[in-house]
């Protein structure tokens, strides 16, 4: 009689435990998995165990992740601690990953938590020295454009990160990452109406805050 054959097992059943510290690449096995597999095929594969995949996932998106929790949090030192964190969750809890949205989104969203939980339990009063960076100045700007732009600079910065975090999240994801209602509504956890609710408002607010410079 034939043993019946039950359900394969779920996704990273029998992997040994996670490490607790995010996996790394060889050089050229990076180089050779980052041009030719997507980010899904690359978090299959990490899910099922795959350290070289992760460690691509990571290099391809931990620039625009780290731009996005400085952005958020105001303070580069806070803005690597955030991500790195994040990485590390999204190491542990890739077996549970749907793809139900894109490896990337997904990222997006962790890393966003992280920083609102930051912001709404600040360690230290918030920095307003690197959101968002100033525009670079022109090779034959004079000094007094020069001074005017870095004011100017300033003041966008002051006011965004005196927007509410739920305000400032959405205005960052839209207007310096450029996602779509429909990712950040994704990231964020919320219907479109209510990120495009957000954004009117932080809009006006940073608008009302910069009307001298105009």
């Amino acid at each position: 009689m034939r043993n019946r054959i039950g359900p394969p097992p779920p996704r990273g059943a029998g992997l040994p435990p996670r490490p607790a510290t995010l996996p790394t690449a060889g050089v050229a096995t990076e180089q050779a998995l980052a041009g030719a597999l997507d980010d899904d095929v690359l978090a299959v594969r990490a899910s099922e165990g795959d350290e070289d995949a992760f460690a691509v996932l990571v290099r391809r998106h931990s620039g625009r992740l780290l731009a996005l929790a400085q952005h958020l949090l105001g303070n580069r030192t806070d803005a690597e601690d955030a991500v790195q964190d994040a990485f590390l969750s999204a190491w542990r809890r890739l077996p549970e990953f749907r793809h139900s949205a894109s490896f990337g989104t997904w990222m997006y969203r962790i890393v966003t938590n992280r920083c609102l939980n930051a912001l709404r339990h600040p360690p230290h009063p918030l920095p307003l020295d690197t959101v968002p960076e100033p525009v670079a100045a022109a090779a034959d700007s004079s000094p007094p454009q020069v001074a005017e732009t870095d004011a100017a600079a300033a003041a966008l910065t002051k006011a965004l990160l005196g927007l509410r975090p739920e305000l400032r999240v959405c205005w960052v994801l839209r207007e310096l990452h450029g996602l779509h209602y429909d990712e950040i509504a994704q990231v964020v956890g919320s219907s479109e109406q209510t990120v495009r609710g957000r954004l009117f408002r932080a809009r006006r607010a940073l608008m009302e805050a910069m009307r001298p410079w105009r």
